[in-house]
């Protein structure tokens, strides 16, 4: 008996970031990019998100793993532990939501190594399954994961460079029939990140200032496949640019302004709304859309990479902008606004937080506002619960 789940509705709203299409926007130009493990693209802490969700050269922190794992090389303390919730979708559900856990180690008698790990496990909630009649036949609770570890080192006073490698489990309860199965096994993939990081220290006026550079090359592995195979995905492999300065305001008192570019390096898939596939009477070409369909599906995760710059690549670039201001280090007030074209999905937001810091324990929070009243992504929540282990081993008089 063939057995159906609700969940690509979800996925679907999952992968577009839930966005709204703009009535400005023709069908045939509404194109956003779709792929495999979405989950992987959300921010998972506090910090990076209240700054409109970037990080690829702010200081380093226990949730670099996420954003650049180069920093970890320059981190101040020599290790950290962070725990990471977010309620996602709020608006519409109250059961789906990420967990974050991330760690740092420095290494090496010089202090110029480290090696990292994280664990991420987003879950879509209590899911109800029903056969083709519609008849109820219980639930399932789908959910992706990914684990990875990372290795960093300085090469020099102010550069950095790091790899981290991952493995990425997704099982989202995908159909098939009671005789196969195997179709509605989770699916296993591989990727990889290469990223570095770069800081030095002006002086401007009678100020010692930071201006940082950082770059990131993420997700860069296998396609994942569901459906038995039938239905193969890009992973979201991205490409994440960034720059931030920081400049002292008075003693004690730091101001941080960061500006992050992405791109998703994933081809978009051809869209039967696309003016090429009609003739000038309005004749709908169902062939040229099944071949351009199937290359699509057959296309291999490197050649998507090269392909994805050939599809209006300035439209599918999102910027995020964001500030922080920091008290000795302890009082943290952040802000910032993600943006992305109307063409490739219309996310549009600020992010609000702030941060508290007492001796080894820090406690960050944030907050999103969507600039479109019916977006599912206004109102979401972050926290972040981090441990400085360098510091809790310093409590105990051990060195």
């Amino acid at each position: 008996m063939k057995i159906k789940f609700p969940i690509l509705a979800m996925t679907v709203a999952v992968a577009l970031g839930a966005a709204a299409q703009d009535g400005d926007i023709k069908d045939s130009e509404f194109n956003p990019i779709t792929t495999g493990v979405t989950s992987l693209s959300i921010t998972p802490d506090a910090r990076g998100a209240s700054m409109g969700d970037l990080g690829a050269a702010t200081d380093p922190d226990v949730n670099s793993q996420f954003w650049n794992p180069s920093k970890y090389a320059f981190a101040y303390s020599k290790a950290g532990v962070a725990l990471s919730y977010t309620p996602w979708l709020r608006k519409i559900v109250n059961d789906i939501y990420l967990a974050n856990l991330s760690g740092y180690l420095k290494i090496g008698s010089a202090d110029n190594q480290a090696v990292s790990l994280s664990l991420r496990y987003f879950s879509l909630g209590e899911v109800q399954m029903s056969d083709a009649g519609g008849s109820a036949m219980g639930t399932v609770n789908p959910f992706e994961m990914a684990v990875d570890v990372g290795y960093s080192r300085k090469l020099s006073e102010k550069f950095s460079m790091g790899v981290a490698l991952r493995f990425i489990y997704s099982d989202l309860g995908y159909g098939g029939s009671m005789d196969t199965p195997d179709q509605s096994k989770g699916s296993s993939a591989f990727a990889a990140d290469l990223s570095c990081y770069y800081t030095t220290y002006p002086i401007i006026g009678r100020n010692e200032c930071q201006w940082s550079i950082g770059a990131n090359l993420s997700n860069i592995g296998s396609k994942i496949s569901y459906n038995g195979g039938n239905d193969p995905a890009f992973l979201p492999a991205n490409l994440r640019l960034g720059t931030a300065f920081t400049f002292p305001l008075a003693d004690y008192h730091n101001l941080t302004l960061s500006v992050d570019a992405n791109k998703l390096m994933v081809p978009a898939k051809p869209r039967n709304t696309d003016p090429k596939y009609y003739t000038e009477d309005g004749n709908y070409n169902q062939e040229a859309f099944s071949q351009d369909e199937q290359a699509w599906k057959d296309k291999s995760s490197i050649a998507g990479i090269f392909d994805s710059f050939k599809d209006h690549p300035f439209k599918r670039i999102t910027y995020s902008i964001g500030t922080e201001y920091a008290y000795n280090q302890q009082f943290f007030l952040r802000g910032g606004y993600y943006y992305e074209s109307k063409f490739n999905g219309n996310r549009q937001y600020f992010g609000l937080g702030a941060g508290f810091s007492l001796n080894v324990i820090r406690l960050d929070a944030a907050y999103m506002i969507a600039t479109a009243q019916n977006s599912p992504l206004d109102q979401t929540l972050r926290f972040t619960l981090s441990f400085d282990l360098d510091g809790i081993r310093g409590l105990f008089g051990r060195n």
